[in-house]
């Protein structure tokens, strides 16, 4: 067998720790798989007496994890501090000038920095892998660089963030709004005690921009994502969803469209029997076209120590086989610098949610302000009878352009007898 693969470890939180213990726990395993041993040979991270699942205390400790990633000791550098800059980033560069190959978990870093960490790793000679950044255990972006290598690919997306899934899942099996949902979410450990970060979209944007750039052979654009969350999202609207045949899902959508390249994360509403809708819980689901495959989906857990970990060292096995594959699927020179299609011009069906004051000529009003963008209505709903109260009026249009309809909540938000802001989900044909 040949010579131990020295690996540096800079960061040891849950994934950390259970990337060090799965190495150990399956040493023998992995290196009949790759044909050679891997070797713990640094560790790095904030508090070294801190109570970890794997013991880390024979190992080599480095209180400095820039200057472990630079040792010449070392093979690969695998980074899980987070973060898309300070000492993430530092590691990461580091390694890269010592020529090392380097393995991420980071979203966050990559999404912000990608283009330029992949350029000076492929001039360093050196891999950098990201396996473990996007949807977890879910090997998608070996899927999309190689298993998918022959095709075109013409869309992707998925549900990538676990936390809100859950939400939106929990509030359409029990009836519950949103703020209830989000702190028993916390409590079992599924969302951040800050949870911005997860249910403004923000996270899954992070994937999608990686996603985009595999997938279209691109720059990686982070600025080009548009972003909404799940904050407005209520149990009423979830409830029409399941009446009206759709289900709720908070969704990172990317394809090629006339003179650029889209990206937008947002809540959508998909058909019940579409596979995207039957992703639940905490899972999540990629869904790639190719022009000669077809439709290809794959589903798993997207986060936690385990399956994380699983993808840390899938990445770690490939480099000590010695699979060399450019970082996001092409030369990181040959990177293309597209246009980001603003989501002004998307067009699509869309589901709209008023609440308003139940007397005569309001819905006379609500329907000038859709004729006058020349949106035309497909459904209309309206249950109850209050004249006193605010009442649900549910439309659902066939496809206008995102622009127009912007226009037409705005003209409907100025009306006396609208009594919140309109509530507005793009429904996807998927």
């Amino acid at each position: 067998m040949s010579e131990s693969l020295k690996i540096a470890v800079a960061g040891l939180g849950t994934v950390g720790a259970e990337t060090v213990r799965l190495i150990h726990e399956h040493g023998a395993l992995i290196a009949a798989r790759c044909g050679r041993p891997i070797a713990v040979a640094g560790v790095s991270a904030r508090d070294r007496s801190k109570a970890r699942p794997v013991e880390v205390s024979n190992l080599p400790w480095f209180d400095d994890a820039v200057a472990m990633a630079a040792d010449p000791e070392i093979d690969v550098v695998i980074e899980l501090i987070g973060g898309a800059e300070g000492v993430a980033k530092a590691v990461i560069e580091a390694a890269i000038g010592a020529r090392h190959h380097v393995i991420t978990a980071n979203k966050a870093l990559l999404a912000h920095h990608g283009t330029g960490l992949a350029r000076a790793a492929e001039a360093a000679g050196v891999t950098l892998a990201y396996e473990a950044a996007v949807a977890g255990g879910i090997p998608i972006i070996k899927v999309l660089r190689e298993g998918l290598a022959a095709n075109r690919i013409e869309r992707i997306y998925g549900v990538l963030n676990g936390t809100c899934n859950y939400i939106l899942t929990t509030m359409r099996e029990t009836g519950r709004d949103f703020d209830a949902v989000l702190a028993e979410a916390q409590r079992l450990g599924y969302a951040e005690a800050d949870p911005g970060f997860d249910i403004d979209g923000v996270d899954t944007a992070h994937k999608l921009a990686i996603l985009t750039a595999l997938a279209f052979g691109c720059e990686v654009n982070f600025d080009g994502v548009h972003v909404e969350g799940i904050r407005e999202i209520s149990s009423l609207d979830i409830a029409y969803a399941e009446e009206l045949g759709y289900r709720i899902k908070l969704l990172g959508i990317a394809g090629r469209g006339e003179g650029g390249v889209e990206q937008r994360v947002h809540p959508c509403m998909v058909a019940k029997d579409s596979p995207i809708a039957a992703v639940e819980g905490v899972f999540n689901g990629v869904v790639a076209e190719g022009d000669f495959v077809g439709t290809i989906m794959a589903e798993g857990q997207g986060a936690g120590a385990g399956p994380t970990a699983s993808a840390v060292v899938a990445d770690l096995i490939d480099i000590a086989r010695g699979t060399s594959l450019p970082t996001f699927a092409v030369p990181a020179v040959d990177l293309e610098r597209v246009p980001s299609l603003p989501i002004e011009r998307h067009v699509g069906c869309q589901y709209i949610r008023l609440m308003v004051v139940d007397r005569p000529g309001v819905i006379a009003d609500i329907a000038a302000a859709l004729r006058d963008e020349a949106i035309s209505v497909e459904a209309l709903l309206q249950r109850g009878r209050a004249p006193d109260e605010a009442v649900p009026v549910i439309i659902t249009t066939h496809e206008t352009e995102d622009a127009a309809m912007v226009r037409a909540l705005a003209r409907m938000d100025a009306l006396d007898a609208v009594l919140e802001p309109p509530r507005r989900i793009r429904i996807e044909a998927l």
